[in-house]
């Protein structure tokens, strides 16, 4: 595989918009189902006797482990069949497993539980995103993946929220399987929208790239591992405050439940999707000019992140800590549309999903698998110092990952000038 090409021109399909609307209701309940998990920590942990470390690993490794490794495979595969028809039969098995989540009763039931959760979405995001750079123009990719990851905040929000109430109303179980069999509900109507778009044709005698060729072409070049690396150091902090931010509310500011839900529901609503469509709109306008920028917007976002989430983290006071989390709810989210996008330039057309997979691999498995686990164990560490505010003080110091990650993507700008795959 070369890194470019000689290929026909393609040509953009006419309606994108209701394939991306329904790409993100999906996106929606793969959040929904994964972050549910954190508002409904406090109950399952006091029905089934868990430890913080526990819960860290059904939040982190229990999910992320075939969740990241399985994209790979997966997203090679709808590579080379049909990639709207991978994203269906993931969505069925998730929300199959999430249902499942219900019925646990010990920790390791929850927990393999927990495991076919990430088995099914490792086949839903990849995929997507090949689909979305599918659909719209390098001029516009940024924001459409922006739009799609709007399904981050959104489904964060509406697992908090619904998980939180169901819980106060009736138990932990129901809102498992409540979520569950909706996910499984919107499969069909999902694949009679989302159609996959013809392939551009490879030239006479050119085979379509293979995985070991693919792998070749990002290994050889600096910018995708600093994209990685970055984007993994900046998930093990958002996906570490994502977790245990619900526990902390509870812990060290003394909300029930509910009030738990809504304090957390809004912020994500709010900060979340304004942090979203920002990161797509200055992406495609500063990126346009200067490709750099793609890596270095979400490298100012992260620096100036870290006084906020730091004040919100130390404050005891419930309303000055909300107005502290909104502002780097939204900067956490900056660097999605942007990095996003520039993955999907780092190689042709047809190996877009194996190329998002792989960047999603060590994402993932470093970033959500580390973060939540790493927060919590070290919560656990720090208690006979700190004792309740052990989970405060461990969100403190886990905040210079913020730190490495601007480092990293501020060195990423330079390289994608130079790494950066122009269409066809």
């Amino acid at each position: 595989m070369t890194e470019t090409t000689a290929q026909q021109p393609r040509s953009l399909p006419a309606k994108p918009g209701p394939v991306l609307a329904m790409l993100l209701v999906v996106y929606v309940f793969n959040f929904l189902d994964r972050q549910i998990l954190a508002i409904l920590a406090a109950p399952i942990q006091a029905d089934l006797g868990l430890s913080d470390t526990q819960m860290g690993l059904l939040g982190g490794i229990a999910f992320a482990l075939l969740y990241s490794t399985l994209a790979v495979p997966l997203a090679w595969l709808a590579d080379r069949t049909s990639r709207s028809w991978v994203i269906t039969v993931s969505l069925v098995a998730w929300s199959g497993f999430t249902a499942i989540c219900g019925l646990a009763t010990s920790f390791w039931q929850i927990f393999l539980a927990r495991l076919g959760v990430g088995i099914g979405e490792a086949g839903g995001v990849a995929p997507s995103y090949a689909i979305i750079g599918d659909y719209f123009p390098s001029s516009k990719r940024a924001f459409a993946l922006s739009i799609y990851s709007l399904g981050i905040p959104l489904g964060s929000a509406a697992g908090v929220l619904t998980g939180g109430y169901i819980a106060a109303l009736v138990d932990w179980r129901l809102a498992f399987i409540v979520v569950g069999l909706l996910g499984v509900a919107i499969a069909i109507p999902f694949k009679f929208i989302v159609k996959d778009v013809p392939r551009p044709v490879p030239v006479a005698g050119e085979q379509s790239p293979g995985f070991g060729a693919i792998a070749g072409v990002l290994a050889r070049k600096p910018s995708f591992w600093l994209l990685s690396f970055g984007a993994a150091s900046s998930s093990m902090l958002g996906y570490g405050v994502a977790f245990w931010l619900p526990s902390l509310l509870q812990r060290s500011f003394g909300l029930d439940l509910v009030g738990t839900s809504q304090f957390y529901g809004a912020i994500l609503l709010m900060g979340g999707t304004v942090g979203v469509m920002l990161g797509g709109w200055f992406g495609d306008r500063l990126g346009g000019k200067d490709r750099a920028w793609y890596a270095w917007l979400p490298a100012l976002a992260y620096v100036l992140a870290i006084p906020f989430y730091a004040g919100g983290i130390s404050s005891h006071s419930v309303s000055f800590a909300f107005v502290l989390f909104l502002l780097p709810q939204a900067l956490a989210y900056i660097w999605i549309g942007p990095v996003l996008s520039a993955v999907q330039h780092l190689v042709e057309p047809r190996a877009r999903a194996t190329a998002s997979s792989m960047f999603l691999l060590i994402n993932n498995l470093i970033g959500l698998g580390g973060g939540i686990y790493a927060l919590g164990a070290l919560s656990d560490v720090l208690k006979p110092t700190y004792g309740d505010e052990a989970l405060r003080y461990s969100m403190l110091f886990a905040l210079s990952l913020y730190g490495v990650a601007a480092l990293l993507m501020g060195l990423a700008g330079k390289q994608l000038r130079r790494d950066w795959v122009a269409e066809v």
